[in-house]
């Protein structure tokens, strides 16, 4: 196997509350593109695109995910967490009768913005916004409350799991030495932000595989070129290689941490 970056293949999955105008990451669909996804072993990294609200749910363990926002339409928010605490049948009542959207923390985004999603925490995403999302690849999710559409909901299995409690909001980037943002730590997965603005030599890891995304601009990697909405395999104890940037570019890297 190579030692330099690999350029990984994105799956396009259609969705209700999807979009067609999927630019400048992707060429704009005759369908509605909710995700697209790119799997890559233990974390799974996908571009979420909605026209509508997704519906209300929670992750079982296994599955805690993070969002960071490529772009956000004016009200655009995100719901994580109550607005206050709850018990696990105020929550029952509530996603049986709709009323749960009300008890939920919605938070305003905008693009640049990067918020955890701890498995167990209620959440939905709102209209108008597109993410990157990175998760652990675990491919359960529990709907508490769907708007009305006819889908399968999960109300006891979601209760099984559910965190009733408030989350922190948005998380605040921390400098990296060397130049970008560290913008996510948990146990599951690490999400930095490099934004070079001159050619960079890129070190991979000796002991693990990293994920380049590309978010914004466009440049070369490895003497390849790439543009906004690429993902790259950085594998482990690879050879060092070149980030070229043709203008404004961010990458966004993640990998485990363990």
């Amino acid at each position: 196997m190579s030692g330099l970056p690999v350029r990984l293949e994105p799956f396009f999955v259609e969705k209700v509350w999807g979009s067609a105008s999927l630019a400048p990451w992707f060429p704009d669909s005759g369908r509605r593109i909710g995700e697209v996804w790119f799997p890559a072993e233990d974390i799974l990294v996908k571009f979420i695109y909605t026209t509508e609200k997704l519906s209300v749910q929670v992750h079982p363990p296994g599955k805690t995910e993070m969002w960071h926002v490529l772009r956000a339409e004016p009200g655009a928010a995100i719901a994580l967490g109550f607005r206050r605490p709850v018990t696990k049948e105020e929550a029952r009542r509530a996603a049986l009768s709709g009323e749960i959207e009300e008890l939920l923390e919605w938070y305003p985004v905008s693009a640049g913005d990067s918020f955890l999603n701890p498995a167990g925490t209620v959440h939905a995403l709102g209209a108008g916004m597109g993410i990157c999302e990175i998760q652990q690849n675990y491919p359960v999710t529990y709907r508490l409350y769907d708007y009305g559409r006819p889908r399968e909901l999960h109300v006891e299995e979601a209760l099984e799991v559910l965190r009733c409690e408030r989350h922190p909001g948005k998380t605040e980037p921390a400098p990296l030495a060397g130049g970008g943002q560290r913008l996510i730590t948990c146990d599951y997965f690490v999400a930095d932000a490099i934004t070079p603005s001159e050619p960079l030599e890129y070190r991979p890891a000796a002991d693990r595989y990293h994920l380049l995304i590309a978010v914004e601009g466009a440049g070369t990697i490895a003497g390849e070129p790439f543009s906004a909405g690429e993902l790259w395999r950085v594998p482990a104890d690879g050879e060092r290689f070149a980030i070229r940037p043709d203008g404004g570019m961010k990458i966004l890297r993640t990998f485990n941490p363990a």
